[in-house]
């Protein structure tokens, strides 16, 4: 068994999240580029990817305010919705908060 070398730092992807309506506003902010770990695949090996699950309780944990309005929010990976929370975010992708609108 080789012995892997110890890193400085563990492997990381970039990550930028756009908020709208009421999750700007829960926020604070439009948007942000968050550092995200990246996963290990099945031998142990940094993988560029995340979920969208681990960005959304990145979120949550630096803006305490969206924990109320994730729930019922829709998302958007790179301008196409997404339909599981273990859908893959890789380096450089958008991911957008898309709370309930209003309209007619």
């Amino acid at each position: 068994m080789a012995d892997r070398a110890p890193s400085a730092d563990p492997p990381t992807l970039a990550v930028t999240v756009r908020y709208f309506a009421a999750a700007r506003a829960a926020a604070g902010l439009t948007e942000e580029t968050l550092p995200m770990p990246a996963e290990f695949d099945a031998v142990g090996k940094p993988d560029a990817v995340t979920s969208v699950a681990s960005v959304l309780a990145a979120v949550g944990e630096r803006h305490p305010g969206l924990t109320a309005v994730l729930p019922r929010c829709s998302f958007l990976l790179d301008e196409i919705a997404v339909h599981g929370p273990a859908t893959v975010v890789r380096d450089g992708q958008v991911l957008d908060v898309l709370p309930p609108f209003a309209g007619g």
